[in-house]
């Protein structure tokens, strides 16, 4: 069953201010409403009225659904402009520029809540940060603001039947929407008018043939309920006046969609239902509804598995009242709601019912802590009832309601921050100001250290000095001050900017003391200015005085900048010994080795040990190649004779050996500038041929490697080779290969 309002006519004599006086009793908002009617349906000069008759009818129409709730004048307003701000008749800046700053914000705090279309996206797209952050605002709009969701809700009504000629799929699309998220966001909210509106004609969309069943069934029997309900409400009615209970008894609307869900729920056919035949018990007083319930089963019998008392336990969305069902005259059975005034307000308008003036008619909207704790808690319990609707709930439960915490300030004020972080990123998600002269914080009244991490819904309150006094203990991560990036990055700027130039000293000091060490000097550093984003050196050295430049990475830098540029001396010194070694390049002789103390046999060095001549070496017989000559030491040819014992043979220098043999060194030293060049000097000084060259360097490490393949004529030469190199500067390991 939904509801029939005057815009579902058609009226040829319609009076404005008639029209508007039937909705609004107040007659200073009516005048109000009236005036922006008229401004709104007044042809311009330039213009003709932004009201056309189908964007007239929608306003109407948004009226109509929310002064039935008791909102304030200022919501009906921003209701009006929001249809033609949606319709792109008006832009933000205008309504910002010739409305209040109030109405102004309540018009965006709706506009804010197109962000909830997001949660019913295609399962294959990709959730986007975008998406997450405008939901957030949305979250934080709903709290600061649940005007503004009202509106909303209203809206969906209005487009609900506005669809109604559309084609089945933006019908069926628009009623899943509306069933995934906004009926039960209507549910959490506690506004039952518009959550049974909502359902109602979403039900009939997406099961027309069984909506058109349930409503012929209930208009085919309607006059003999209508006559049965009737007189139970007169019976019913007497009784209760002769106890001398005040309440007022009367039939209650059944909804098509809750008769089909308690056939799907508890899976009875329509006859089998209980209540089909609903009466409503309203008192004035809470004690009332006990002595009406004790009437009630004394006239009739009651059903024992159909009785919830949710004024002593009320639901989730703080719905309150007595549910009975009893077998009534002829044997038939009638379900019996009994609450006070005040709980039937709170059923029908929810949050609404608490709108009108609370704080009084001054004061506009209620900033009240309590109601704000009260509806941000009914909100994060309504993302629990949208957990099937699309690939963002995910998304959204762990970055906007797991991953976040939303705080109030003194004045009722949110903070969304995020989850884990303490009282103390708390002040300067507040004000950075506010941060640099905390000394102290109040969490719901009681004094609570700085480590102190804030929860979802309480009241932070911080105590502050009169200047500015952060301390450097609150950037130590091991004492857990601060949690959120954004305000390690604040303090860290504040020190950077009282200590420039006890940073900029310090941080010459440092890479100073760097830079020597590698044989470079601080106008080196110059390189690294452009590179880190800085205006000057200074700027540089602060930096990394103050620990936003890390001094590693500057001297990595720097350091790179001088091997991309070596000197011509270093590279001409390296191509002379290569050409060298490779025009000294000789063939092994014949009678190098000796087999026994025959010579001229087929043999030839290991590459795995490269022996030199001077080394003690063993032969293996290969097969095809002869005799592989290797150091005694070797472990790969211990190895082969471990398996094949026979193919070792005893071998010995030839005596007419002249050739060199291949060695392989490799030299491990400090990085440092210069050191490729005295290695070269060594190497010439040794007059050894160098066949290949390599070098590489670790920049973490700060290590050079430098790998040579050499010709040497003994072991005794690079015995000799070996020593000189350890004795260059900073060279650390020189050794065989």
């Amino acid at each position: 069953m939904v509801s029939v309002r005057e815009t579902h006519f058609n009226h040829q004599q319609f009076q404005l201010d008639d029209w508007i006086n039937r909705y609004i009793f107040d007659e200073e908002d009516a005048k109000a409403l009236e005036q922006l009617f008229i401004e709104l349906l007044t042809d311009k000069a330039d213009k003709p009225a932004l009201l056309q008759a189908e964007l007239f009818e929608r306003t109407r129409e948004m009226v109509e659904i929310l002064a039935p709730l008791n909102m304030d004048i200022d919501t009906l307003k921003a209701a009006v402009l929001f249809v033609l701000l949606d319709a792109e008749k008006l832009t933000q800046e205008f309504i910002e520029e010739q409305y209040d700053a109030s109405l102004a914000s309540l018009v965006r705090s709706a506009i804010t809540m197109e962000a909830i279309g997001a949660l019913k996206t295609n399962p294959h797209s990709k959730t986007s940060s975008s998406q997450i952050d405008n939901i957030r605002k949305m979250l934080l709009a709903m709290v600061e603001d649940v005007r503004a969701v009202v509106i909303k809700l209203a809206e969906r009504v209005c487009l609900l039947r506005a669809v109604k000629n559309e084609d089945e799929e933006t019908r069926v699309l628009l009623a899943r929407e509306i069933v995934d998220i906004y009926a039960p966001l209507a549910n959490r909210l506690g506004i039952g008018q518009l959550k049974w509106e909502l359902e109602d004609i979403s039900f009939r969309y997406l099961h027309p043939e069984t909506y058109v069943d349930i409503a012929k069934q209930l208009d085919g029997k309607r006059l003999d309920r209508e006559s049965f309900v009737d007189a139970f409400v007169a019976e019913l009615q007497g009784k209760l006046d002769k106890e001398h209970i005040r309440a007022k008894v009367y039939g209650r609307p059944k909804h098509i969609y809750s008769i089909w869900r308690k056939m799907q729920g508890k899976d009875l056919k329509f006859d089998e239902l209980f209540d089909v035949r609903a009466v409503r018990v309203v008192t004035d007083r809470l004690q009332d509804c006990y002595s009406a319930l004790g009437v009630v089963h004394t006239l009739w019998h009651h059903i024992p598995n159909e009785f919830d008392d949710y004024v002593a336990n009320p639901k989730p969305n703080g719905y309150q009242s007595i549910h009975t069902i009893v077998v009534g005259p002829e044997g038939k059975t009638v379900e019996i709601q009994i609450r006070t005034q005040e709980m039937h307000e709170d059923a029908e308008l929810g949050v609404a019912a608490h709108w009108k003036y609370k704080e009084g008619k001054s004061s506009g909207k209620p900033n009240g802590y309590e109601e704000k704790i009260n509806w941000l808690r009914k909100i994060l319990q309504w993302q629990d009832d949208v957990s099937e609707s699309g690939n963002l709930v995910d998304e959204v439960r762990s970055q906007v309601f797991e991953d976040r915490v939303y705080v109030f300030t003194p004045k009722g004020e949110v903070i969304d921050m995020p989850a884990g972080c303490t009282v103390l990123d708390f002040a300067y998600y507040v004000h950075s100001q506010v941060g640099h002269r905390c000394i102290g914080a109040k969490v719901e009244g009681r004094i609570v250290p700085f480590t102190y991490q804030v929860q979802t819904g309480e009241r932070v309150e911080i105590i502050t000095a009169k200047q500015p006094n952060p301390k450097r203990d609150w950037l130590n991560p091991n004492m857990g001050y601060v949690k959120a990036s954004r305000t390690r990055s604040k303090i860290q700027h504040w020190f950077k900017q009282q200590d420039k130039d006890k940073n900029s000293a310090a941080g010459k000091e440092m890479l100073e003391a760097e830079l020597a060490r590698l044989d470079l000097s601080i106008k080196d550093a110059q390189s690294a200015v452009e590179r880190f984003n800085m205006l000057n050196l200074d700027d540089l050295l602060a930096g990394i005085g103050g620990g936003d430049v890390r001094l590693n990475q500057v001297v990595n830098h720097i350091q790179s900048q001088f091997k991309n540029k070596k000197t011509e001396a270093e590279a001409s010194a390296v191509e002379d010994l290569l050409k060298k070694g490779q025009a000294r390049k000789t063939t092994q002789g014949k009678g190098q080795i000796e087999v026994n103390g025959v010579g001229n046999l087929m043999s030839h060095l290991a590459r795995c040990c490269q022996p030199v001549a001077g080394d003690e070496i063993i032969g293996f017989i290969t097969k095809g190649r002869g005799i592989s000559v290797h150091r005694d030491d070797c472990e790969q040819v211990k190895e082969l004779m471990r398996v094949q014992p026979e193919r070792s043979v005893d071998v010995i220098w030839g005596e007419n050996y002249s050739g060199g043999y291949k060695v392989n060194l490799k030299i491990i030293a400090n990085d440092r500038t210069g050191l490729l060049r005295d290695v070269t000097t060594v190497l010439a000084a040794e007059k050894s041929n160098v066949l290949n060259m390599s070098s590489s360097s670790d920049t973490k490490k700060q290590l050079a490697t430098v790998e040579l393949e050499l010709e040497l004529y003994n072991v005794e030469g690079l015995s000799r080779l070996v020593a000189k190199l350890l004795q260059i500067e900073g060279v650390f390991e020189a050794r065989r290969q």
